[in-house]
């Protein structure tokens, strides 16, 4: 019996042995990951319905902004509403407004805007919208009560407490660790409200139209449009007609050119070098390079940390083509949110879909 058990034990040991030595030569191969262009949310059809991603509508989507716990909210600009995304599964639903247009404070299920554009939280999960076409900043509480923080709903560059204040298609938001809210404001101007007394006041340029630099008080932009604030508190502005990116140093009040010629272009290289075409939306990604969603040429550029500016995704081609960050399309892209992976999302406003560019294993 002993001399058949040993045999049949060695046996044994070496089938395992040699089953684990195929095992660990037959490695699968890793597939890499390519950055890849994909469409979380709607469709190229226009349309206000909720749903899961494609089934989804939206009506020239605009601002873009995270909320603590992780749910991308929308600025669904020409549907007069803010949206909210789960980025996991796709799901859109009507977080406030009517689709109508008007002016109503009051409970969410009840507020009614005019051009929801730009969108920003503050550190209490209190969201703030610039109601373009109202030409006022509205707050929807915590509480889920829209109210209005400023402006008088006439087309104005009058600063003062609250209402008695005054905006012109106000945009991009941005809010410092103080709890001022800055906001852009097609006077050419960078607006600032304090929001615990609710006082406006001109923070930056001079409300005339042109590119100087300088001081806040008398430096000029053309159509201020985005607003990204830097882990020193400094703001960086996409001046869309002056086709640059200018930065606001807040320490010592001044204004400079960050990136860009003011000629119309889609050159990349050193940060004052490279060119653009209307850009918009700006936001910085957790490593602190800087996202530029521009209008005219159909991309998504970074500045990096360095200064260098490279074209991030897009062809310079309008469309609503997917795939390789190279190889995809966008049409007009015009607002950025950028979570706490660096993934990037994108208000694609005349596609009327949010998009996501992220590292994506490609199918072999």
């Amino acid at each position: 019996m002993k001399s058949i058990k040993i045999p049949l034990l060695f046996l044994a040991v070496a089938a395992v042995f040699f089953s684990s030595c195929s095992k660990k030569s037959a490695v699968t191969p890793t597939i890499p990951k390519v950055l890849t262009v994909t469409t979380l949310a709607g469709s190229t059809t226009i349309g206000h319905q909720d749903g899961i991603a494609a089934a989804a509508g939206f009506n020239n989507a605009s601002g873009l902004a995270f909320s603590s716990d992780g749910t991308l909210y929308v600025g669904d600009w020409a549907n007069n509403l803010i949206r909210k995304i789960n980025v996991n599964t796709g799901a859109v639903s009507t977080f406030a407004g009517t689709v109508a247009p008007g002016f109503n404070d009051g409970p969410i299920s009840s507020a009614i805007f005019n051009g929801t554009a730009n969108i920003v939280f503050d550190k209490s999960g209190n969201l703030f919208i610039a109601d373009e076409e109202n030409n006022r900043i509205r707050e929807i509480t915590t509480a889920g009560n829209a109210v209005t923080i400023a402006g008088s709903g006439l087309q104005g560059s009058a600063d003062g407490v609250g209402t008695a204040a005054s905006f012109f298609h106000p945009e991009g938001m941005v809010i410092d660790a103080n709890n001022n809210l800055y906001v852009a404001d097609n006077n050419n101007t960078i607006r600032k409200i304090n929001l615990a007394t609710k006082q406006v006041s001109t923070y930056a340029g001079t409300g005339v139209r042109g590119f100087k630099n300088g001081p806040v008080a008398s430096a000029t932009f053309s159509s201020p449009y985005g607003l990204a604030m830097d882990a020193n508190g400094d703001i960086y502005v996409g001046d869309i007609v002056n086709n640059c990116i200018r930065k606001i140093t807040v320490s010592t009040g001044m204004v400079s050119t960050f990136a860009g010629t003011s000629v119309q272009g889609l050159s990349n290289g050193p940060a004052l070098n490279a060119t653009f075409y209307f850009p918009c939306g700006v936001a910085f990604d957790p490593k602190g390079n800087l996202f530029v969603a521009e209008l005219k040429n159909n991309t998504i550029r970074k500045i990096a940390t360095d200064g260098t500016v490279s074209t991030y995704a897009g062809t310079g081609q309008k469309g609503a083509t997917n795939g390789p960050a190279t190889q995809a399309t966008f049409s007009q892209p015009i607002g950025l949110a950028i979570d706490a992976s660096g993934n990037v999302f994108v208000a694609d406003e005349y596609n009327s879909e949010i998009r996501e560019i992220s590292l994506k294993q490609q199918q072999q």
